[in-house]
């Protein structure tokens, strides 16, 4: 699908027919957004625009040239946008190429980002129609979103804090939930790094308007908060990953000590019964009356001493 932002006659047009995005002259145009394209729909783009877009592969690739380039007047940039389905989340490429006064977008999921973009780019809503205005503001906008992850994530842990310190839940699928926390928030890691990488080549390029600069200098702060943000939550994660094995330790030395006091206190029953199970010929006490009260009696002193020396000592 094809969504096209031009000015005609000084007002802000839109439109999503291909027929009419071919009439239109290429220096009216201010953004087209690409979502799913199909290959006719990229073929008219190439043509129309006379660039070359990205393939999935080459928008994925991590190597800083396939990241941002400035080539011939044409700045194309590949950047990962956080995208959450359900419980999970996965980064997801978004490809930009600014050229003369448009901008195409290029993706295959739907954002929030774009959706407010569009609904905000109304005739006489927009004030400044700059291609690299609405690249800044996607950006903006995109680390919001970034940020407003990452605060979601301070709150599962606050919640899996309060389980560990008043419930003292030692579950496994706590430190399942801990684990995925950890893999999110390094996936959040990668996504606000390639955003910080892709606005510091911007601070360097010439292409972009010196009275933007402003901007990407705050935006560059703001990713850096929320890389300090995101090394909090892997401390937060990784001290309650030490403390759910902690209490995991403890709940398995209680239960050892439980098995050790056991066997402890009928140890010395056991060694009764085993001399009086004995088969010599002289036992005086097997053929006294008493004999059978006498080992029954003796067994059970055994133990309660035994259970009054750990008592005694501060063992049980």
């Amino acid at each position: 699908m094809l969504r096209c932002h031009y000015i005609k006659d000084q007002v802000l047009l839109q439109t999503k027919d291909p027929a009419e995005i071919y009439r239109i002259s290429i220096d009216d145009f201010v953004w087209v957004d690409m979502l799913h394209a199909n290959l006719e729909e990229q073929k008219l783009v190439e043509q129309k625009f006379e660039i070359e877009l990205f393939t999935r592969q080459e928008a994925e690739e991590i190597e800083s040239s396939s990241k941002y380039s400035e080539l011939g007047g044409e700045i194309s940039i590949n950047s990962n946008f956080l995208v959450k389905f359900g419980d999970t989340y996965t980064n997801e490429p978004v490809s930009f190429i600014m050229k003369g006064n448009f901008l195409i977008t290029q993706r295959n999921v739907d954002l929030k980002t774009f959706d407010d973009a569009h609904r905000r780019m109304r005739p006489n809503a927009w004030q400044d129609n700059s291609n690299f205005q609405i690249f800044i503001w996607l950006f903006e906008t995109r680390i919001d979103f970034d940020a407003d992850f990452l605060e979601a994530i301070a709150r599962d842990i606050a919640d899996i804090s309060r389980d560990l310190a008043v419930e003292r839940n030692t579950d496994e699928s706590l430190l399942i939930k801990i684990n995925h926390l950890q893999e999110v928030t390094m996936l959040i890691r990668v996504n606000i790094v390639d955003k910080q990488r892709i606005i510091s080549s911007i601070l360097k390029s010439k292409l972009f308007p010196d009275e933007d600069y402003s901007k990407m200098r705050v935006m560059v702060k703001d990713v850096g908060s929320l890389l300090e943000h995101t090394q909090f939550n892997f401390e937060r994660l990784e001290y309650l990953q030490n403390t759910f094995l902690g209490l995991l330790d403890i709940e398995q030395s209680k239960i050892i000590k439980i098995f050790t006091v056991v066997t402890v206190v009928f140890a010395p029953p056991t060694l009764i019964a085993s001399l009086y199970g004995m088969n010599f010929r002289f036992m005086p006490e097997l053929g006294q009356t008493w004999g059978y009260p006498f080992a029954l009696l003796l067994m059970v002193l055994s133990s309660g001493i035994t259970l009054f020396y750990f008592r005694k000592n501060n063992w049980l």
